[in-house]
C-alpha cells in the first residue's frame, strides 16, 4: 500500500511541478529573479528529478490486476509507440509553432509541414500514445496511474497550450490551428491537410526507428520487462 501511495505522489509532483510553474505566475516571477535561461535550466533539472521519481515509484509499485490484457493487445502498444517515435522525431527536427522559442514559425508560407499536417502537438501526443498503448496492454492499477495520467498529462498541456498560444500570437496561431488537428489524423480526413510523407523524409523515419530499436533493448533497465514484438514471437516458434 505504501509503495502505490509513492506513485500516486510522484505522478503529483509531475503535476505540479510543471503546471504549478509553468502555467501559473510564478514561471514569470521566476524568470524575473533568475533570467529567461537560468529559469529553464532549473525547470528542465525539476522535470527530470520528477520523472525519474516517478519511474523508480513505478518499478517499486505491486502488482494489482484490474482487467485481463490478452496477448494480441500488445500489437497495440508497439503500433501506438511506433507512431509515437514518428512524432517525437518529426516534432524535435522540425520548425513547430508550438514549440519553446518557435512561435515565428506561424509566420512562414507554410507552417503546418511533415508531422504537424499529422497533429499540430506532435510532443504532446507522443507521450500520449506511449502511455495509452501501453495502458491497454497491462491492465493494471500501477499501469492505471501512470501511463493513464502520462497520456492525461500530455493531452491536457496541448489543450492548455493552445490557449497559451492563442493569447500570445493571436490571428497567426488561429490560422495555424485551422489548418491543422489536436487529434492525429484529424485535419486530413476533415480535408483540411493532406498526408505528405515527402515532407517527413527517409532520415526521419529511420530515426523514428532507431529510436523505437533503442526503447526495446533498453526497455529491461528503465521499466523492466521485455517488450517483444509479436513478429518476433512468432519467429521464433
Amino acid at each position: 500500500r505504501r509503495r502505490m501511495i509513492r506513485l500516486v505522489l510522484a505522478l503529483t509532483f509531475l503535476f505540479l511541478t510543471h503546471y504549478g510553474i509553468s502555467s501559473t505566475g510564478i514561471r514569470d516571477r521566476m524568470v524575473a529573479r533568475l533570467g529567461e535561461m537560468p529559469y529553464r535550466g532549473v525547470y528542465s533539472l525539476i522535470s527530470i528529478v520528477a520523472f525519474v521519481l516517478l519511474v523508480l515509484a513505478y518499478r517499486g509499485a505491486p502488482f494489482v490486476g484490474l482487467w485481463p490484457s490478452p496477448t494480441g493487445l500488445h500489437v497495440v502498444t508497439h503500433l501506438c509507440m511506433l507512431l509515437a517515435c514518428l512524432l517525437l522525431v518529426g516534432g524535435l527536427s522540425a520548425p513547430n509553432p508550438s514549440a519553446m522559442d518557435q512561435s515565428a514559425a506561424l509566420e512562414r508560407p507554410e507552417p503546418a509541414r511533415g508531422v504537424l499536417r499529422i497533429t499540430r502537438h506532435p510532443i504532446m501526443w507522443a507521450v500520449a500514445l506511449w502511455g495509452l498503448g501501453h495502458l491497454v496492454a497491462r491492465g493494471d492499477l500501477a499501469a492505471l496511474l501512470l501511463f493513464g495520467g502520462l497520456a492525461g498529462f500530455a493531452l491536457t498541456g496541448a489543450v492548455l497550450l493552445d490557449r497559451k498560444l492563442e493569447r500570445r500570437a493571436g490571428e497567426a496561431w488561429r490560422r495555424f490551428r485551422a489548418q491543422t488537428s489536436l487529434v492525429p489524423f484529424g485535419a486530413i480526413l476533415a480535408g483540411r491537410q493532406r498526408l505528405a510523407l515527402d515532407e517527413i523524409g527517409m532520415r526521419r523515419v529511420g530515426g523514428a526507428l532507431l529510436l523505437y530499436a533503442l526503447l526495446l533493448a533498453f526497455h529491461p533497465l528503465l521499466f523492466g520487462g521485455q517488450p517483444q514484438p509479436e513478429w518476433m514471437r512468432i519467429s521464433a516458434l
